[in-house]
This record gives C-alpha cells, structure tokens and sequence, in this order.
C-alpha cells in the first residue's frame, strides 16, 4: 500500500467500479438461471461461460485495488477495458435491438421478472462504470497518479 493520501474521488471510483463488477455478476447470474430454466440441456456450456467470466471478474476486481492504489496503468487499463471495450459491450444489443425497428413500448410490453431485473441491473452497471470513470479523472485524481508515475 502507498503511504500517499488515498484523495476521495479516488475512494469512491474504486466503489462505483465495484458496483460495476457485481452488477456484472448479478447479470450473469440472471442469464444463467434464465438459460437454466428454460433448456434443461444447456449445463456445461452455461458453466463453462460462468466460470471464465468470473475468471475475468477477479481479475478486474485486481486491476480496480491496483488503480485504488495509485498505481497509473491500472487507471488505463480500467478505461480502456471497462470504461470503452466494456461500455460498448453493454450497450450493442440494446443499440441493434432500436436499429431493427422495435420501441420501448415493446420492450415493457414483453418485459418479464428476468428482463426487467436485467434492465435494472444494466442500468446500474453502465452508471457505475460512467460515473468511476468521471471521478477516475477528476483533478485531485490526476495529481494522486502522477505521483506515482
């Protein structure tokens, strides 16, 4: 651990990014008990994508306590990760979902108990992972990572 001050925007990126991470898992989870309960014959393939995405949960979670700790890639590495490549993978389906002609009228219409916690869930996910992003740059951030560079 640094014996640098930790500043709080720093503090609280760190716990909007893991917000973003359990609304991951939490996603996750929907998808697999959904998958589940619908396909009986679904099993390994399921957990097969379950397990490597909390391989890769683990790891973000481990770049997020790097980036707590002033380290400056970790910074980096989180806005290009989850900030751009992870942005983007939220919001591809919705954006098809529009471009193919549907409405939000049908999207509630058809809304069940998985979908909307799913929509809730997304929702949460993407304004945590934009608002740790926000105070990832503030400028008592800034001063705290090139501290450390």
């Amino acid at each position: 651990m640094t014996n640098k001050r930790i500043p709080s925007e720093v503090k609280k990126s760190y716990w909007y990014w893991l917000v973003a991470i359990a609304a991951g898992v939490f996603e996750m989870l929907i998808a697999v008990t959904q998958t589940l309960s619908e396909d009986i014959e679904a099993g390994s393939g399921i957990f097969i994508q379950a397990g490597l995405r909390t391989i890769i949960f683990a790891a973000l979670v481990f770049v997020i306590v790097k980036m707590y700790r002033g380290n400056h890639w970790a910074r980096i590495a989180l806005t290009i990760l989850l900030g751009g490549i992870g942005t983007a993978s939220l919001l591809i389906d919705p954006i098809n979902w529009v471009l193919e002609g549907n409405s939000l009228d049908q999207a509630f219409a058809g809304m069940t108990l998985y979908s909307g916690l799913f929509g809730i869930s997304r929702i949460v996910h993407l304004a945590s992972v934009m608002t740790a992003l926000i105070l990832m740059y503030r400028p008592a951030a800034n001063k705290y990572f090139r501290l450390d560079a």
